[in-house]
């Protein structure tokens, strides 16, 4: 049987357990946070209070912060190539009578909020140049991503594995710096995108777990193949008005790292949780070649270590389009 035909047979075996993922991972509609729960109500008479009140403490926020806060939410609104992307992987059948597929859709209907909430907190700021903002949001869409993944499904969980717990971190720190500046009403957003970010990493943790019950070595080889080949950002393309694809990603990364919102540490940390939350060292039934794959990985995450030691962030500020600069303390 070929590779394919495995992967799809596992997926297969494993499709009669989504029901209980979604409901152990995922919260139902009507009960989940929307975004207008934490946003200034138009309907109310003190909506224009509410707004002014926002800004007046948004002032306070600085400039490497907002380019953060603003990549995040770029990277949160281009969840359409998300959704596509995963609807490809071996297994998913959009079409057809699917577990999986209804999963997507679940997960991306929780997703969708994120880039909502954080899009109308950017425009009620009166900080940000949204047209700009716009712009590259319309580009990543429309640009798409390339991670290394294909449509192989091992492979795509090991990515949403480690993703979803970046993002958990990215938007964790974001929270804990708006509390330090007295923004509690973005603090209190960031923090439950944050736990939504949690819940869906221990989902995709999950279904890793599973597939190495049942194909431990091929298992084995796709989490090395991912680490070797390093996780790709989502937003790796982001570019801005009149830039090349992935113009504006470098300088976006430099930003979260000078904050301490997601650094190379951060990358170190996340893989050697993966590492335990498989148990990988004690994963038995391996081949020769996926025993290997096990020794390679054991070791990765301190020599990786040793080389995010030697990274230097540049401290200079790249002037970005979405912000003025003269106006951002």
């Amino acid at each position: 049987m070929s590779v394919i035909n495995i992967r799809k047979e596992v997926m297969q075996l494993l499709e009669g357990k989504i029901g209980s993922f979604v409901d152990k991972y995922l919260i139902p509609t009507d009960t989940i946070w929307q975004p207008s729960d934490f946003l200034p109500d138009a309907q109310n008479d003190n909506f224009f209070e509410e707004i002014k009140e926002l800004q007046e403490i948004a002032k306070d926020l600085p400039y490497d912060f907002w380019i953060t806060l603003i990549g995040d939410a770029v990277t949160e609104e281009a969840l359409p190539t998300y959704e596509s992307w995963l609807m490809t992987v071996e297994g998913i059948d959009q079409l057809g009578p699917n577990s999986w597929s209804s999963w997507v859709r679940n997960w991306t209907a929780e997703e969708n909020r994120h880039g909502d909430v954080l899009n109308k907190y950017l425009y009620l700021s009166g900080r940000i140049n949204m047209r700009e903002v716009e712009i590259s949001t319309q580009y990543l869409i429309a640009d798409g991503f390339d991670i290394g993944t294909g449509a192989d499904p091992y492979k795509n969980f090991v990515y949403t594995s480690f993703q979803e717990l970046a993002t958990y971190v990215s938007h964790n720190r974001v929270s804990q710096i708006a509390k330090q500046y007295g923004e509690k009403r973005l603090a209190k957003m960031c923090k439950m995108i944050a736990g939504d970010e949690m819940r869906h990493h221990h989902a995709y943790s999950d279904f890793v777990g599973e597939i190495f019950k049942v194909d431990p070595s091929e298992m084995m080889l796709a989490f090395l193949h991912m680490m070797k080949l390093k996780i790709t950002m989502p937003a790796h393309f982001l570019r801005e008005s009149g830039d090349k694809i992935g113009m504006a990603f470098e300088h976006f990364s430099d930003c979260a790292q000078r904050i301490g919102v997601y650094t190379a540490n951060d990358y170190v940390e996340i893989m050697q949780k993966l590492i335990d939350r498989w148990e990988i060292d004690k994963i038995s039934g391996l081949t020769d070649e996926a025993e290997k794959a096990r020794d390679y990985l054991m070791k990765l995450p301190a020599r990786m270590a040793k080389v995010s030691e030697r990274l230097v962030v540049p401290q200079e500020s790249y002037a970005f389009k979405w912000v003025t600069p003269a106006l951002i303390k």
